[in-house]
């Protein structure tokens, strides 16, 4: 619980961190945990969709072939200018912080939001998942 606390403060920081998010379809329709335990993550998901420094964007199903299929991308860009990253099937899995393997991350994470909904259509699925559940 008390780490649950500690991750929802990051939304609350000032100046609060630009967060950009994108999701698989498939994820937003597998009840883990039952219907009810979907219901809320996805009315969770929404609400941090209102949070000004979130973006969330989703990958439909039907967009198979992309970067993403490999696993997670995460980078991390922090206030001094540096920054870390990594990637399931890139650089064995391992953090990397060269600008060089770090762009790749950030070419690939880019193709990927090129290619999901944008974050108006993502909410607008995403609500109507909302009902769906």
């Amino acid at each position: 619980m008390a780490g649950r606390v500690a991750r929802k403060s990051i939304y609350q920081r000032s100046p609060a961190p630009e967060l950009s998010f994108v999701l698989e379809e498939a994820t937003l329709r597998r009840p883990v945990g039952g219907q009810m335990a979907l219901h809320r993550q996805i009315e969770h998901i929404l609400e941090l969709a209102q949070l000004r420094n979130v973006e969330i964007q989703v990958m439909p199903m039907t967009r198979w072939d992309h970067p993403g299929t490999g696993g997670r991308i995460q980078v991390l860009k922090f206030g001094d200018g540096t920054a870390v990253g990594r990637m399931d099937d890139e650089f064995n899995g391992r953090p990397v912080s060269e600008p060089k393997q770090l762009r790749i991350l950030e070419l690939s994470y880019g193709i990927i939001r090129a290619e999901a909904m944008t974050a108006r259509e993502s909410m607008a699925f995403i609500e109507q998942l909302l009902g769906e559940t």
